[in-house]
């Protein structure tokens, strides 16, 4: 019996939000899946909001022919003038409302005067990585719908361009890190919990300077925290499962392409915690290690199905997380053609509310 088919059979806490969670078969003697297995959250459901979130609404945009939804989290105070912007991604096998709960982003994103968006994948995943297969022939749709996503809300929600950020869980951990890596004059910053950068074929490599955080749990027996260089086979019917470098190196690989001075490493209650620190006018990057988290959000009060090792309370990652992000100067004004781009592709989605 596969992880994921015992586990939609057995409800958890109010569901499993996730960036990335689903197709994870525990296959005897070898590794496992991009994500992990989510059941549906019975309290959460995607098309209408729980009790307490009245200001999330359920939004459509249509982006190369294919028409993608997303929710959206208003704070309720009226802006002063452009709001940062939050894209969260879910795990694969969850979605937006899941992932709302997991992460726990809208309260603390509502004191910050933060809006977030919570994409959904198609087919419960994201293409985190850049190699083709049967079940994504286009792997670049995803990154495509992120940018048209934030030139919409830049459009129409007053989501400030110089402070976007990305943050993902699980599968939707990589993809967050795939868009900052592939979009760096995007994204003032990024984070991803529990999500490394996609090697082998589906490799992806940073192409600019982006401050990134990677939240990371010791005790990972999902993708564990040195990588899944050769994952075993996926569910029958799932996408093929996507090879990562180690949680470390994914950190490194920012941290070269934002030329940074070499990592600080530091021994603090809970979790180790090592900083690339920028020099003049560069970024940084940190990595993350709780000791004794497993493939979950460290901190969140949803209970982590059976085989994703253990919950932990040793970091506030959703407020970790937020701080880091705020902390970071906005991206630079945008050039003259970067404005025209950012406005031809606010043209392209259209958008419909249901």
């Amino acid at each position: 019996m596969t992880l994921l088919s015992s586990v939609r059979r057995r409800s958890f806490g109010r569901g499993w939000p996730g960036v990335l969670v689903v197709g994870l078969a525990l296959v005897a003697g070898c590794s496992t899946s991009d994500d992990s297995g989510s059941p549906k959250a019975a309290a959460a459901s995607s098309k209408a909001a729980p009790t307490g979130t009245s200001a999330d609404s359920r939004e459509h945009l249509r982006v190369g022919g294919t028409t993608r939804a997303y929710l959206l989290h208003k704070p309720t105070a009226p802006a002063s003038g452009p709001r940062p912007l939050v894209v969260a991604f879910h795990g694969r096998g969850a979605d937006p409302a899941e992932m709302r709960e997991l992460s726990g982003l809208n309260k603390a994103a509502k004191a910050r005067g933060m809006l977030v968006a919570y994409p959904e994948a198609l087919r419960k995943a994201w293409g985190a990585g850049t190699a083709p297969n049967r079940k994504r022939p286009d792997p670049e749709a995803d990154v495509r719908f992120a940018e048209a996503l934030v030139a919409e809300l830049v459009r129409t929600r007053q989501a400030d361009p110089r402070r976007v950020y990305v943050v993902g869980f699980s599968n939707g951990g990589s993809m967050a890190l795939r868009v900052a890596a592939e979009r760096p004059r995007m994204v003032a910053g990024a984070v991803s919990v529990a999500g490394q950068l996609p090697t082998g074929r589906a490799e992806v490599r940073p192409t600019g300077p982006v401050p990134v955080m990677i939240v990371y749990g010791g005790k990972d027996p999902v993708r564990p925290v040195t990588g899944l260089a050769r994952p075993g086979p996926a569910p029958k019917g799932e996408e093929p499962i996507t090879a990562t470098m180690s949680a470390r190196a994914s950190a490194q690989a920012f941290a070269t392409a934002g030329r940074t001075k070499d990592p600080a490493e530091q021994a603090r209650k809970g979790y180790d915690h090592t900083v690339w620190r920028p020099g003049a006018g560069k970024v940084p990057v940190e990595l993350l290690v709780v000791r004794d988290a497993g493939h979950t959000w460290p901190g969140t009060t949803v209970t982590p199905p059976k085989g994703f090792g253990p919950a932990s309370k040793s970091l506030d990652t959703t407020g970790t997380v937020l701080g880091f992000l705020k902390d970071q100067a906005p991206r630079p004004a945008a050039n003259t053609a970067d404005t025209a781009d950012t406005a031809e592709a606010s043209k392209s989605p259209e958008r419909s509310d249901r």
